[in-house]
């Protein structure tokens, strides 16, 4: 919920004073360079409390530095709980004036999928680079404006895939590009949990909720990368066993890919269903990752006897570092913007498909 506490406002409006020197060309000319980037989380929901703060504690290359919330009980806590000043903390009505802020180079959005596109096209005009968490946008043209508007200000997008990242699956993706067994013939991928909750954004069409965009980005990513092709085409089935809670979006979704190489994949997301894996079978083996997507740890094994199982600390700290290396190296992203809007295009061909009925090409 957008704040409208007078006195809160107030207080976050330091940063404004530095309005005269007009945006944010002054500021990134005398900049130095910087040996860790600051990073304000937008959206101080479940993923940025358990997962991404306590992540921002382990990394090497970047640091909480800011936070962007609606709720001023959440950043009064936040700030004693994480040293941050006073001058870090922003609201969503005076968030744009960030972009005087020195100490804040990355704006994190930890947002449900609908305000994804607002809140990057203001970070990017703010001048900071930025960070989306997945699913990247409801729709092919969202993704799109994200991306022309972070170009346009010369500034960095990367979508917030912590699995793209892990080791384990860099070792999936070796498999298919040594030719290990083969080309690949025939992938099973599932991503799906048990959520028992009834008014979460999820639950919201408006909100950008239903399982397709995000649980479903995890079966589809393990087809996508598992092939290292993108689907021609998919079938699609969505079902709930819940209506009364499932009134606008999906609980469940059935889509079968075809791959240009002839490959296919029969991939399964759900929030009625607890199930996380990915088989892949070869012309002359198998791989299997169980759990494929889980926080606590990628595992698998191959048809030959190898183990999968390089351990990690934090998903999200791998994520953060890697992508602030990029950035300060200017060097290529892992998962850039046009990673997220690949995943949107076979989204909607899924949703078409429902719609449909019909194979629906991509």
């Amino acid at each position: 919920m957008l704040i409208e506490r007078r006195e809160f406002l107030s207080t976050l409006t330091v940063a404004g004073a530095a309005t005269l020197f007009s945006g944010n060309t002054l500021l990134a000319s005398t900049n130095p360079k910087k040996d860790k980037l600051g990073i304000a989380l937008v959206g101080l929901g479940y993923y940025s409390q358990d997962l991404l703060a306590p992540a921002l504690q382990q990394t090497q290359n970047c640091y909480l530095a800011g936070i962007v919330t609606g709720t001023p009980e959440k950043a009064e806590k936040w700030k004693a709980k994480y040293n941050i000043p006073d001058k870090n903390v922003y609201n969503y009505q005076n968030f744009d004036q960030i972009a005087n802020n020195p100490d804040i180079d990355v704006v994190y959005v930890v947002l449900p999928p609908s305000m994804h596109r607002e809140f990057v096209v203001r970070a990017a005009k703010a001048g900071k680079h930025v960070f989306c968490e997945k699913p990247m946008a409801p729709s092919v043209a969202d993704c799109e404006a994200m991306i022309k508007s972070c170009s346009s200000n010369k500034v960095k997008l990367a979508i917030g895939y912590r699995c793209q990242h892990d080791p384990n699956i860099h070792a999936l993706r070796q498999v298919i590009k040594d030719q290990k067994f083969g080309k690949v013939k025939m992938i099973n991928s599932a991503a799906g949990y048990f959520d028992a909750r009834t008014t979460h954004w999820k639950q919201s069409k408006k909100l950008g909720g239903g399982a397709m965009g995000d649980m479903g980005v995890y079966a589809l990513q393990g087809a996508r990368l598992a092939t290292g092709e993108e689907p021609i085409s998919v079938i699609a089935q969505a079902s709930t066993t819940r209506p009364e809670i499932y009134k606008e979006v999906e609980e469940t979704m059935m889509f079968m890919l075809d791959f240009p190489s002839g490959a296919r994949a029969a991939c399964q997301t759900s929030f009625g269903i607890n199930m996380n894996y990915l088989q892949v079978n070869y012309e002359k083996g198998w791989l299997k990752l169980e759990p494929q997507s889980a926080y606590n740890g990628i595992k698998g094994s191959m048809s030959d006897g190898t183990i999968i199982n390089n351990p990690i600390k934090s998903q999200q700290a791998k994520q953060m570092d890697e992508d602030c290396l990029a950035i300060m190296n200017k060097t290529d992203l892992i998962a850039p913007g046009e990673e997220g809007l690949r995943d949107i295009r076979v989204l909607e061909a899924v949703y078409k498909s429902v719609a449909s009925g019909k194979s629906v090409k991509i």
